[in-house]
């Protein structure tokens, strides 16, 4: 039997030992910030190899690079909050953006309104992604999988193989514009990353995102409708893969029959790398930003040193892996 006096003398770990405690405090600190830390790490490599990479104009560079990839990033992030997952994103941006494009050639009218046409198209899409994952209770990853093949077949179908480059001045305006110097198109990323990040934080809808993929079961027990959150996320994920496909049609003033294909990968690792949960729940946007950039800066730098482009795909791969290790093992000691 345990005494009182027994339970009086149990060491307390806490104060017994602040050496591991310490040991324990900065590998958590260590945890959080990793994206950071390389980050900080891979522009300090890379420009002692060239000093290129530290010029104002490779800066410029990623942030526009950054744009289209973080507006997809934050797009992934949002199902993955809810604990679940959508492949579809990048195959939906590309299919939105031609759906546009093709509007404005067949049919006419203002650029703005075949461009708000394309986005309206890639939140129908998201949301009729939502619908099949919690209304008829299908997997989200073979769901949108499923949807993914569909759009890129549709893409090809539409484009018929073909590269679209008949785009509107107005339309391709933001892809080129620039004020005193800097490019204006990573203003848009800038201002998503805001209204994201006080809708994630200050909003009701935020906190329930965060409930719902924390415990499910537990946020119906208070009264969260579970079903309408998640496809919430998913009409606000297609909407953001619209406004990315529209910013890269803009920016590469064209749109190509695989247009954001190769998008997938990063897309998917940028914010798992920024710390978002695989299991939901958890994540931020600041740490996004931070899986956007180290994405970017990984691939500027690996080109300007001439490493081969299949070699930077590997590299991406690799990156989810320690990610997703890094992310269990802050689960394991750290959150449960």
């Amino acid at each position: 039997m345990t005494t009182a006096t027994e339970i009086g003398t149990t060491p307390d770990p806490d104060h017994s030992a602040p050496g591991p405690r310490k040991s324990r405090q900065l590998l958590a600190w260590i945890l959080r910030n990793v994206v950071w830390i390389w980050l900080v790490t891979l522009v300090l490599g890379f420009g002692l190899f060239s000093q290129f990479f530290l010029s104002v104009m490779n800066l410029q560079n990623i942030l526009v690079q950054a744009t289209v990839l973080g507006m997809l990033a934050l797009a992934v992030a949002l199902p993955l909050l809810v604990g679940e997952i959508d492949l579809s994103l990048p195959a939906n941006l590309g299919f939105s953006s031609a759906i546009g494009a093709w509007l404005y050639a067949s049919v006419g009218g203002p650029w703005w309104l075949t461009m708000l046409a394309g986005v309206a198209v890639a939140t129908l899409i998201g949301w009729f992604n939502g619908l099949c994952i919690t209304r008829l209770r299908m997997v989200s990853l073979i769901q949108t999988l499923a949807m993914m093949i569909v759009l890129q077949g549709a893409l090809l179908a539409l484009t018929q193989g073909k590269t679209i480059t008949n785009l509107d001045d107005g339309y391709i305006w933001i892809g080129s514009a620039t004020l005193g110097g800097w490019p204006l198109m990573p203003v848009i990323f800038v201002i998503a990353l805001l209204v994201m990040s006080v809708m994630l934080r200050r909003t009701v809808l935020g906190r329930s995102i965060y409930a719902v993929g924390g415990n499910a079961l537990a946020s119906h027990a208070a009264g969260i409708r579970v079903h309408r959150i998640k496809i919430i996320c998913y009409a606000l994920a297609g909407c953001m893969a619209g406004v990315a496909g529209y910013l890269l049609a803009s920016w590469q003033i064209a749109i190509t029959s695989n247009q954001g294909a190769s998008y997938l990968l990063y897309a998917i690792a940028a914010p798992i790398i920024g710390g978002v949960s695989t299991f939901g729940g958890r994540g931020s946007v600041l740490g996004i930003l931070g899986g956007v950039l180290l994405l970017t800066v990984i691939q500027v730098g690996l080109a300007i040193i001439n490493v081969p482009s299949f070699y930077v795909g590997m590299i991406g791969g690799v990156m989810i892996f320690i990610a997703v290790a890094i992310d269990a093992i802050r689960v394991r000691f750290f959150v449960q």
